[in-house]
């Protein structure tokens, strides 16, 4: 598919639909996410991650049970980025082998988890870029006094 990628309808009705095209009315509509524990089998820094981006991501009422998954793999790719630093901070960029010099395998792992951080992290709005591209809920508008602009 080139181009764009389209505007969840969800997100067209609360922005007013400012396109003002016909709305896909056979879009899913999926359970919103008020409260959700992170799963058992995250590593440490993933479940710190995860509590870290969770109360914003509630906040702004933009996660449904299908993101979830989306969570889970930027956490991880969170952890995974943070244990090869580590490595990489011991051992060094480049190691010694029976043979000769290599570049250190957790380099590339730096890499691919960064790109993956990238990745799931734009589809859930944590980056400013991708998130200027979301419209959560319509905050309620303060009407004020209505003599404010004489």
């Amino acid at each position: 598919m080139r181009g764009r990628k389209p505007k969840p309808t969800a997100l067209k009705k609360l922005a007013g639909n400012p396109g003002k095209r016909k709305l896909n009315d056979a879009e899913p509509d999926f359970t919103e996410i008020t409260d959700v524990e992170p799963p058992e089998w995250l590593p440490d820094l993933a479940v710190e991650m995860w509590q870290t981006v969770m109360p914003e991501l509630l906040a702004a009422k933009v996660l449904t049970v299908p993101d979830l998954h989306n969570v889970e793999a930027f956490c991880t790719a969170y952890s995974m980025w943070r244990d090869a630093e580590d490595h990489v901070k011991q051992f060094g960029v480049v190691i010694e082998t029976e043979r000769s010099t290599i570049k250190n395998p957790a380099v590339t792992v730096i890499n691919e988890a960064k790109k993956q951080m990238r990745e799931f992290g734009a589809l859930l709005g944590l980056d400013p870029s991708s998130r200027q591209r979301l419209v959560g809920p319509k905050k309620s508008e303060d009407k004020g006094n209505p003599f404010d602009d004489f």
